[in-house]
């Protein structure tokens, strides 16, 4: 994922985004996210942002990668007798 560093921002937008940021209970990066989203006209609604999510844990759970991981019990017992 790409970084963005903003240079010489205002204090009026910093502190506008810190107090956004404690409302909503985000971080700031999470709160500058969302704010330009929302300006770019970018914003997922909540029903496509769960189904984008959703279809992410799908995918995951139908890789390759999850098919080579062992048995969760199997390993605590293994852990265990050590």
């Amino acid at each position: 994922m790409p970084i963005l560093q903003v240079r010489e921002l205002p204090e009026v937008i910093y502190q506008r985004l810190v107090r956004q940021a404690k409302k909503e209970h985000r971080s700031l990066s999470q709160q500058a996210i969302t704010e330009m989203a929302k300006a770019l006209d970018l914003s997922l609604s909540n029903k496509q942002r769960r189904k984008n999510i959703l279809d992410e844990i799908h995918n995951w759970q139908n890789s390759k990668d999850l098919k080579m991981l062992k048995d969760p019990v199997k390993l605590i017992r293994e852990d265990r007798k050590r």
